[in-house]
């Protein structure tokens, strides 16, 4: 965990994103991927939305996700496991990056097959609370075939993009600044699976 401590850290500092493989063990992915399963039978998942307070809508030509927010006051024992992995980030990132980090909020994101959701940055203009996106997958596998990558548009000092492609393996983390890093999700031919979350400069 050291190591991957200091990679993001050292990433974020250095180019604002850091993609991180292997993150968590297999039998974790797998509990965690288990879990999202069974809420999804209970009906726990809903439509995603765009927008914040008074603004937010379901948009489905937006994005066509599903989501499942945790309660930080009421999580599972898997997803405390989780939460303090993001807490030691939280703590990491403070210290070297000095960012201001206080809080983490986060949902399971389910994307149905044919899904996707096009191109936007995760910090709200209105409200900038969300500092540093944090991206978790759970799929059992994926290949180049199952498309639906995660797309980041990384701004070059010239003004142009360089688009990076992260395919979403289970087990893969993908962190970036919320307010730098414009993305998408592609379409996606299999259904993806993710934990998806914000560590904010608010409680």
């Amino acid at each position: 965990m050291e190591d991957q401590l200091d990679l993001i850290s050292s990433e974020i500092y250095q180019k604002s994103y850091v993609i991180i493989d292997n993150f968590i063990d297999e039998d974790f992915r797998k509990a965690l991927l288990a879990e999202q399963i069974a809420l999804v039978q209970l009906g726990k998942f809903r439509p995603a939305a765009v927008g914040k307070g008074g603004q937010k809508q379901v948009r489905t030509e937006i994005r066509s996700d599903e989501v499942f927010w945790m309660d930080s006051a009421e999580l599972t024992p898997l997803q405390s496991v989780y939460w303090n992995k993001i807490e030691e980030i939280r703590k990491v990132l403070n210290q070297r990056c000095f960012l201001g980090l206080r809080s983490f909020e986060g949902h399971f994101a389910r994307y149905p097959v044919g899904s996707n959701y096009k191109r936007h940055l995760d910090q709200f203009h209105t409200v900038p609370h969300r500092v540093v996106s944090v991206i978790l997958y759970l799929n059992e596998s994926w290949s180049e075939n199952d498309e639906g990558m995660l797309r980041m548009y990384i701004p070059k000092e010239d003004g142009t993009e360089l688009i990076e492609d992260v395919l979403p393996l289970g087990g893969r983390l993908v962190v970036f600044l919320s307010g730098e890093i414009p993305h998408e999700v592609l379409p996606t031919k299999k259904e993806r699976i993710s934990i998806t979350g914000w560590l904010r400069n608010i409680d």
